[in-house]
């Protein structure tokens, strides 16, 4: 199968590229971006060698449901999708942090709280708390966005604040927004049988000065789900958690020697896993949708994207 990694295209008006660990950006007069999303995978910061038969086009339409879910409460950056890895929106400055939000104790926090930390990114987290409990609010532990190559780092609200890095009536309106849009994200999941574990928001602004929502929204590359039925069986037990997100490609990273950490190998995936792969994320595409995922062709996928773009730049 035809797989996109990177991608050189010269849009109409383009004035320049940039490439993130999983997307392309293309900038149009300085006025719009195109999102390309690729199928390649990182985890841990680190970009994986092969990429995932149809991760882009899963991500990009999950992530386009959701924005348009949630569109009534946050303003975000979509304009249009003219291909089914494509997203078109305003031009933004990001915010230099990403705004993650965690309403249960897995994932980075549970593998923190496990070496004895009990504060997260300047929030506290309870005593006596065993993997996947739920907290008793839900918290937000934000990080730095790194450059491409680099390690994101937690950081404190505290510290965003003392380093400039955001103003603080800006960081409001972030705060604000990541509550709004979890809880939505929260009763969306409810309906398809689903738990929000934990997920992360990126923000920027328009050039008029507007804070919008940007980047990609509660796919399995940026937040965690759990199944609902089970859970607190589950939990009594002492038994891992039936979960529908990127965590299962980590665990498997870290049995096989592998966490990001200098002087580790990567592991070598075969096309069997490969596979798998793909077909766990069609599986989450499929259960957080409620639709049935429609692969599109790829037998000259470059192509397609380049034709359906122009098409649609050209109005």
């Amino acid at each position: 199968m035809n797989t996109i990694n990177e991608t050189s295209f010269q849009f109409p008006n383009q004035k320049a590229v940039y490439k993130g660990k999983v997307r392309e950006v293309y900038n149009i007069n300085n006025d719009l971006l195109v999102m390309i999303a690729s199928d390649r995978l990182s985890a841990f910061d680190v970009i994986l060698p092969r990429q995932i038969p149809f991760k882009g086009q899963i991500l990009n339409q999950i992530a386009t449901k959701m924005m348009n879910d949630t569109a009534d409460i946050v303003p975000n950056w979509l304009i249009a999708n003219p291909d089914e890895n494509v997203a078109v929106g305003h031009l933004c400055e990001p915010f230099k942090v990403e705004m993650v939000i965690r309403g249960y104790l897995s994932g980075h926090a549970a593998r923190e709280y496990n070496t004895g930390k009990r504060t997260l990114c300047g929030v506290d987290m309870p005593e006596g708390m065993k993997e996947n409990d739920k907290f008793p609010s839900a918290i937000i532990t934000p990080s730095t966005k790194a450059d491409n190559g680099e390690h994101d780092e937690d950081i404190s609200r505290e510290d965003i604040l003392a380093k400039g890095i955001v103003s603080e009536e800006d960081y409001l309106v972030l705060e604000n927004y990541t509550r709004k849009l979890f809880q939505r994200g929260t009763e969306i999941a409810k309906k398809r049988g689903l738990i929000l574990v934990d997920t992360k928001y990126e923000f920027g602004k328009t050039k008029e000065g507007k804070i919008v929502l940007i980047d990609e929204i509660h796919t399995p590359d940026s937040s965690r789900y759990f199944y609902e039925e089970g859970y607190a069986e589950r939990q009594e037990k002492g038994e891992k958690q039936k979960q529908l997100s990127k965590e299962f490609v980590r665990q498997w990273l870290i049995e096989n020697g592998f966490q990001g950490k200098e002087g580790q190998q990567i592991p070598e995936m075969s096309d069997n896993k490969i596979i798998e792969i793909s077909n766990r994320y069609i599986e989450l595409f499929e259960q957080i949708t409620g639709e049935t995922f429609i692969k599109a062709n790829t037998d000259n996928v470059l192509k397609r994207i380049n034709d359906n773009v122009v098409d649609f730049l050209n109005g």
